[in-house]
């Protein structure tokens, strides 16, 4: 008999853990986990209070007001950069700067600009000489400067300094305000009768074509809406064709409309427009849909080199060349809605910020109309239209009801203010601003701090602004705001800071004399504490109050809202209605 002996190693002696008393114990259990939930809390404190990506080279921080969920947070001029440069603004702080005004290039870049017969000759008026041959005035041909060195200089070369500096004076700033208030009269110049009608009747000579383009320029890129932001859905802000989601609250016309879906919103409307036609050959005006704004806004939070960001548009170029309307009038009764602001596609070598499709490369886009919420005032063919609002009517009752609502509407505040300082900006006057206002009563100014997510609740800013007889409209990463066109649909009078926040970007849908519907504050008088705003606007009368904001309501608010898809108005136009009139009697007097 065989015995398997098996050979086991002893165990080793329990290690005998000194017993602890109660206290020490219970001490240990909760002293160890500090740390790791100290650490934690600290990140979520950091995420609720900002949202950071990295993208190449470059880490961008919204602060909470300015977080990638807040609507205003999406510009591509949110990155701190250099190239946003305006050639003058309202105050002397380009002199400081060293960013000087170059008035006679920009005469000559106007002089080269492409105007017809109906056209004001800015060259003339400027110079005095006599009016040129329209034929003689074509496309600007390539001859190294493009007649568009004066763009070049005004924005400033990659160190954000202008080239070749002159020695800048307040009369330069003058003079080329007025040079840019020229541009904007030769655009009003070409607005249509306002009491024209969309119907069948009157749509001989106004043909729409509406391109088929192959769907990677715009419903592939809806498609792509989950992904498009990486932590906020957008197709939420993309459904119900793209008015978004409804806010039952403000009433069965209001919606979570985003402002970057002007693209979308503006096709589903042209596609039912009366004077589409089918046959380009009927066609006096060539609507291209193309969703640049969110070619730009799927790349924003992406990796990729700039080779990609640009393949759509110069694919887009191409496609467009060979389509034989094209070339049929220099691609100027081409018209293209892009739904993002004008500087996001102009991207320069010195960023990976936005696409180059308006740079001046893509010569073959500088004759098309392009049309902006927000536009670049030296550009003759950019037309700055409103930002979509989140009031949709569909018939004009719609319209008279919210009138009613928002004119007897209860004032309770003289002022509000929705913003958030910015203490990285030391040029921004937000600040002040938010000290004056909070210094004084409720009654006085209300002030809604976009730290917190108030800002982000379309219904708690519109019940803000229908309950305040001012808003202070501060330019926030451009010098447009959307909010200043939900001001104005809730009866608050906007007060600017900046002329380019409205008065140089929208010569269709806002009046010429700018005292109807806003009061004007010199922002370096703030800045120099020249001026409390809560006590400059105490000052105002009553009635003069009362004024503008009958003018707000009952003239101005219905041109500056988009009805919904199957909007039909009689006695009113809404925004789209007065843009697509105004560029089919633009197109209209081209010479063939």
């Amino acid at each position: 008999m065989v015995t398997v002996l098996s050979k086991r190693k002893p165990k080793a002696p329990k290690k005998i853990e000194p017993k602890r008393g109660c206290f020490r114990s219970c001490v240990a259990w909760f002293v160890y986990p500090l740390p790791t939930a100290l650490f934690f809390m600290i990140l979520m404190f950091v995420w609720s209070s900002s949202t950071t990506y990295i993208s190449g080279r470059i880490m961008h921080v919204c602060v909470s007001s300015r977080k990638l969920t807040n609507l205003y947070c999406l510009s591509a001029t949110t990155q701190p950069n250099d190239k946003f440069q305006l050639p003058f603004t309202n105050s002397s702080s380009p002199l400081e700067n060293g960013i000087p005004v170059f008035e006679e290039k920009l005469k000559k870049s106007l002089a080269n600009s492409a105007l017809d017969d109906n056209s004001v000759n800015l060259n003339r008026n400027l110079k005095g000489e006599s009016k040129e041959d329209d034929d003689s005035v074509v496309r600007n041909q390539s001859d190294g400067n493009n007649g568009l060195e004066a763009v070049d200089d005004l924005k400033g070369d990659s160190n954000g300094v202008s080239k070749n500096p002159l020695n800048g004076s307040l009369d330069e700033i003058k003079n080329a305000r007025e040079v840019v208030e020229e541009y904007l009269r030769v655009q009003r110049s070409w607005a249509a009768n306002q009491n024209w009608n969309q119907n069948q009747n009157q749509c001989y000579g106004r043909g729409i074509y509406v391109y088929e383009l192959p769907p990677k320029f715009n419903k592939d890129l809806v498609a792509q809406c989950h992904d498009m932001v990486p932590w906020v859905d957008m197709c939420n802000y993309f459904s119900n064709n793209a008015l978004g989601e409804p806010i039952p609250e403000l009433g069965n016309r209001w919606f979570k409309t985003h402002q970057y879906s002007l693209e979308l919103i503006f096709h589903s409307r042209v596609l039912k427009h009366p004077c589409r036609v089918y046959d380009e050959n009927q066609a006096k005006l060539f609507y291209v849909p193309y969703y640049g704004g969110l070619d730009i806004l799927r790349w924003h939070f992406k990796n990729v080199s700039n080779e990609v960001k640009d393949t759509l548009s110069y694919e887009l170029v191409n496609w467009l060349e060979m389509q034989k309307s094209w070339d049929k009038n220099l691609e100027k009764d081409h018209v293209f809605v892009l739904g993002k602001i004008s500087w996001d596609f102009k991207r320069k070598d010195h960023t990976s910020w936005g696409t180059r499709f308006l740079e001046l490369e893509l010569e073959e886009m500088q004759n098309p109309i392009k049309l902006m919420i927000e536009r670049q005032p030296w550009e003759l063919n950019d037309i700055g239209i409103p930002h979509p609002t989140h009031f949709h009517p569909h018939s004009d009752d719609d319209i008279r009801a919210w009138q009613r609502k928002i004119i007897s509407s209860n004032r309770r505040s003289l002022i509000s203010f929705a913003g958030a300082a910015r203490p990285d900006a030391h040029d921004n006057i937000r600040a002040i601003l938010i000290d004056q206002c909070t210094s004084a009563t409720e009654e006085q100014c209300k002030f809604f701090d976009c730290k917190t997510k108030q800002c982000d609740e379309p219904k708690s800013l519109i019940g803000l602004f229908t309950e305040s007889e001012f808003c202070l409209q501060l330019p926030g990463d451009s010098p447009t705001r959307k909010s200043v066109f939900d001001s104005l649909v809730s009866g608050c009078i906007p007060v600017l800071f900046d002329p380019f926040t409205a008065y140089y970007q929208y010569p269709w849908h806002l009046p010429e004399d700018h005292g109807k519907y806003s009061v004007f504050i010199d922002q370096e008088e703030v800045r120099k504490m020249k001026v409390n705003v809560v006590e400059r606007l105490m000052k105002v009368p009553l009635k003069e109050r009362d004024d503008m904001r009958r003018n707000i309501v009952y003239d101005l608010m219905p041109k500056l809202v988009y009805g919904d898809e199957g909007a039909k108005f009689e006695l009113f136009q809404d925004a789209f209605s007065i843009t697509m009139n105004n560029v089919m009697e633009r197109v209209k007097s081209l010479k063939p």
